[in-house]
């Protein structure tokens, strides 16, 4: 018999992407979605459609955060994997509640499904920026992450400390995964690459934040889903050396996922603008609230756990997203 998994988000950027690698791999994916419009249902649904054309592919719309729903869904599944969430970091100064539900009530509602289904592998998506104004890079995952410079950051560490009472509770191995600014085809609408391309298709100026004194460790959406199909594996069960995060008392461990290589604000414009063959206007702005002025992972821990993984190089990567772009739009 295929194996089972439930996917939350599925309809989302890298839950298109998961599932179609594990429908690949002959899993049978339930994917479960909201398809809150806080960007384009369009481009959502249009994800959804392709990952039905595979039979082993069951749709749901639902939000995570409906009592019970994840619990019922989650029957039968042998590895759970919870994408669903309100993500943005600016997003969450104009509506903080949306991330209650979606990231507190939501996580708790996974949680519970998991401590009544007991899946043999719980797997849940956090973020870079929990490790706020920590100052030390790269990013280990054993540095402190106690100063969230927003509310996204703030309600994504809570979902971690949450997870780790439940693991220690119920005994579910919980693995965390910290996501470093993915990109690549089938994006979303409000991160940078994708608005950056639309402005400049448009003659459009863009705006370059921090005056363009900013990095970032940009994580192609392929290489991000190899790490987590691996980690599926690996479930928190024993320590992988000193620079392990894995619990002392729960099977609940965080993992980094990102390229290790931080690139320049400047270079990623440099990749859109080669990629498109047109130069970018700029409007040079200050910092945004909430934001940080770099991010940049440790891989020591992932690659102890699963072997190296791959790192695709960013001006390839913006490359496929351009060519996505140009063929989904025609322009």
């Amino acid at each position: 018999m295929a194996r089972r998994v439930l996917v939350t988000g599925s309809a989302g950027f890298i839950g298109y992407h998961l599932c179609r690698r594990l429908l690949a791999e002959g899993w049978e994916v339930t994917g479960l979605d909201g398809m809150t419009a806080y960007y384009d249902v369009t481009l959502k649904e249009r994800r959804h459609a392709m990952l039905q054309q595979s039979p082993g592919f069951r749709a749901v719309t639902g939000l995570v955060e409906t009592p019970g729903l994840v619990a019922e869904l989650a029957q039968g599944a042998e590895v759970v994997v919870h994408l669903a969430a309100q993500a943005g970091v600016r997003y969450s100064i104009d509506a903080p509640r949306s991330y209650v539900d979606a990231n507190l009530i939501g996580t708790y509602e996974v949680l519970e499904a998991a401590r009544a289904t007991r899946p043999a592998h719980l797997l849940i998506a956090s973020t870079s920026s929990v490790y706020g104004a920590n100052g030390a890079m790269p990013y280990a995952e054993l540095h402190r992450a106690d100063h969230p410079m927003s509310f996204y950051a703030a309600t994504k560490k809570a979902g971690e400390a949450m997870a780790h009472s439940y693991a220690h509770l119920y005994c579910v191995p919980t693995t965390l995964f910290r996501f470093f600014t993915v990109y690549g085809p089938w994006g979303r609408p409000d991160m940078a690459l994708f608005k950056f391309v639309k402005a400049i298709l448009s003659d459009q100026a863009i705006d370059i934040y921090n005056y363009g004194d900013m990095r970032r460790d940009f994580t192609y959406v392929d290489d991000l889903v190899e790490g987590i199909v691996r980690l599926v594996g690996v479930p928190p069960l024993a320590r992988a050396g000193e620079a392990d995060s894995l619990s002392p008392v729960a099977p609940h461990r965080i993992v980094n996922i990102g390229n290790g290589s931080p690139v320049g604000l400047m270079e990623f414009v440099r990749a859109i603008e080669a990629a498109l063959g047109r130069e970018a206007r700029k409007t040079l702005l200050p910092m945004q609230p909430g934001d940080v002025p770099a991010t940049w992972a440790d891989a020591t821990l992932i690659e102890a756990l699963t072997g190296p993984l791959p790192r695709t190089d960013i001006s390839e990567g913006v490359r496929r997203f351009v060519a996505w772009y140009r063929d989904y739009y025609r322009v």
